[in-house]
């Protein structure tokens, strides 16, 4: 899982492992990844300031859920699961 926003990231993570262990399966997780930080830097004014810069900067902040032993039920209830705008899941197999 990814998102810019650590607490809506939290919350869906909470929100996925209470689902998995009400259908049944075992989870491991959520694991905290380390945080990918861009930083971009711009020219404040094009014309008359050249050297004062603002900065700019984004966190990608990261969770892992290992779900093993996932049933029917299990798939069923996270295919149903509606995840916040802004919260990215892969599922790998």
């Amino acid at each position: 899982m990814e998102a810019y926003d650590h607490q809506v990231l939290d919350a869906s993570a909470k929100e996925i492992v209470e689902q998995a262990k009400i259908s049944g399966a075992r989870v491991a997780g959520p694991v905290p990844l380390p945080t990918r930080r861009e930083s971009y830097t711009g020219n404040r004014s094009p014309v008359s300031d050249k050297t004062s810069r603002e900065q700019f900067e984004i966190r990608t902040h990261k969770r892992i859920i290992d779900i093993t032993e996932p049933n029917a039920r299990t798939i069923d209830a996270l295919n149903r699961l509606v995840v916040p705008a802004g919260v990215f899941v892969k599922i790998k197999a």
